[in-house]
């Protein structure tokens, strides 16, 4: 049985953490996040500290839900102090990309350049033309960006090439000739 849901979150100077209904606002130096929190769960916010018990019976879906809150209100104060960030990494002869206003131009081996639209909650940097910095304050809209990114051009396991996160490994096969 995991124990995470009954930790405390100890809120760092300058974190508010308000709750109206079942709607959870999380408020800091970097902005603001909400999200909805599930009915079987109570939220408690004592001074600096919050604490999630559970409602019921404490059913599997009351258990999954338990720690699943707690993990999400945790990441919204770590997203209003600090944020979050994912960087891409370009693996291939002629892969490139660039960033003008608000689309990211990818050049990643098909016959015409591919353009994705950047989010407008969303950092997008280009430090060089095979690197992505992709941050923000919600991990959810940082992992689901950084994932349709990698998406337009996947590692492939036989020359390793394609877009790829930083500290990811990929393991190559051997092919054909290999014997």
């Amino acid at each position: 049985m995991s124990r995470i849901g009954y930790k405390t979150i100890d809120l760092p100077e300058g974190v508010s953490v308000k709750q109206s209904g079942d709607q959870v606002t999380v408020t800091g130096p970097k902005g603001n996040l909400t999200r909805t929190l599930a009915t079987e769960i109570e939220m408690k916010i004592d001074g600096n500290e919050v604490n999630f018990t559970p409602t019921g019976k404490y059913d599997n879906r009351e258990r999954a839900l338990h720690g699943t809150s707690r993990a999400n209100i945790a990441n919204m104060v770590i997203g209003v102090t600090d944020g979050f960030q994912k960087t891409l990494k370009l693996v291939g002869v002629g892969y490139r990309t660039q960033l003008k206003g608000t689309e990211l131009t990818l050049n990643v081996g098909y016959s015409n350049p591919v353009i994705v639209p950047v989010p407008e909650d969303l950092e997008v940097k280009v430090p060089d033309n095979t690197t992505i910095e992709i941050s923000g304050i919600s991990k959810q809209h940082v992992g689901d960006f950084a994932a349709k990114v990698r998406s337009i051009r996947s590692p492939e396991p036989y020359k390793g090439k394609g877009i790829r996160y930083v500290d990811e490994h990929i393991t190559l096969k051997e092919g054909k000739t290999g014997k």
